[in-house]
């Protein structure tokens, strides 16, 4: 039997484990109930297993012999603070939190595949690192894998994302940029107060807020290639206290997204010079504070060949995608691949009878078409078996 038909076989229980997640989400940091779910089916199988901080799961499966390359597969498990309206049998159960981004799915999907190759250790060499990811839709649950040293001496990083761009039976494999860097700015303003009459007397910091934002944007049109893709947007603002006082105070939020690392740098440094001169030319002062989120998401193009290869062998040439757009959104899978040569593949969910399947991510009716999930899991496996083989 292939790995394919064996998940097949058990597409019921893979369809209830996406749908206890998808009736049972839980926010970023706070994957209680989910982890202690993972953990029961890691122990139902045999796998032992520990936490990362306090709600990612590290499981690991070890061929025989425990001779041959460590493999590491990661599935995010975090939800978001949305209120499902899809009328669903499933829907969440808990107020104000969804799986609005397909995590339900790469969670059962990786559990699907460590059930598969747990089966089949005595087949193998080499180690299998399961990755549970808490938190990544704040950016902060890889973070806390690496820094627990468990990239270390991998030899391939893989991933997997829901995709309602594409249909149901496709997979996008796009070597290079995928995803970008996600950076929130705060820009704090110091002004000083006066009386609206007597401006000159005064430094406005509402003023000086206004000319940042404005001016902000000449990066992107005269500093940037128009070739590459660049956000830096401001979306949040506020000043003053009164209508009638000089503002003494402002305070500018924003994000930038960038593809490579190099523009990255780039863009963020030029930011805080602006501001801090803007600042300066009109009397107040600018101080800059930094969150990253995300590093650029950027495919190796060796793995995206070997990926491409089991895809296509797999489930037919048409099903391999190579030219899916770029997304602005951000994934924190990032961090792995700037440790190990890996890359994040996207599995088509969208499917016209399915409602909800083709809307955009992070909506309050999103799904998945669940003919999806035996193709995730298998990809999972798949590639793991290709490289424990290498």
């Amino acid at each position: 039997m292939t790995i394919y038909q064996e998940i097949v076989g058990e597409q019921a229980w893979l369809a209830s484990l996406r749908r206890f997640f998808h009736a049972h989400p839980e926010l970023s940091r706070q994957e209680y109930q989910t982890a202690e779910k993972i953990e029961r089916e890691l122990d139902e199988i045999g796998v032992p297993h520990r936490r990362v901080d306090d709600t990612g799961v590290y499981g690991e499966i070890i061929g025989y012999g425990g001779e041959g390359p460590t493999i590491v597969l990661r599935a995010d498990i975090d939800a978001l603070p949305i209120q499902e309206e899809a009328e669903l049998p499933f829907r969440s159960q808990n107020p104000g939190v969804m799986h609005a981004c397909g995590h339900d799915m790469h969670a059962s999907t990786l559990m699907a595949a460590a059930r598969v190759l747990a089966r089949r250790r005595g087949q193998f060499g080499g180690t299998v690192r399961l990755f549970f990811q808490q938190a990544e839709e704040i950016g902060y649950g890889a973070n806390r894998f690496v820094e627990a040293g468990l990239l270390d001496g991998a030899f391939r990083v893989f991933g997997i994302h829901s995709a309602p761009d594409l249909a149901v039976g496709t997979v996008g494999v796009k070597a290079g940029p995928n995803n970008a860097s996600v950076d929130h700015f705060t820009i704090r303003i110091k002004g000083k107060a006066a009386h609206v009459s007597t401006p000159q007397l005064g430094a406005d910091a509402a003023y000086i807020a206004a000319q940042i934002v404005v001016a902000a944007q000449g990066i992107v049109t005269r500093c940037t290639s128009p070739t590459d893709a660049v956000i830096l947007g401001v979306g949040k603002i506020s000043a003053g206290t009164a209508y009638n006082i000089v503002a003494e105070e402002a305070v500018l939020e924003g994000t930038t997204r960038l593809f490579t690392p190099e523009l990255r740098t780039s863009v963020n440094a030029r930011l805080e010079r602006l501001a801090k001169s803007v600042a300066e030319l009109y009397g107040g002062e600018a101080t800059v504070e930094w969150v990253d989120y995300a590093s650029p998401l950027v495919n190796s193009p060796d793995v995206c060949a070997e990926i491409g290869g089991r895809v296509t062998a797999l489930f037919g040439t048409n099903a391999l995608i190579t030219d899916r757009a770029l997304s602005c959104g951000g994934d924190d899978f990032a961090e792995f691949l700037l440790q190990v040569p890996g890359a994040y593949a996207y599995v088509g969910t969208a499917a016209p009878e399915t409602a909800g399947s083709s809307g955009p991510a992070h909506n309050s009716r999103f799904t998945i078409d669940e003919r999806a999930l035996p193709i995730a899991a298998t990809l999972y496996a798949e590639c793991a078996w290709m490289w424990l083989n290498h």
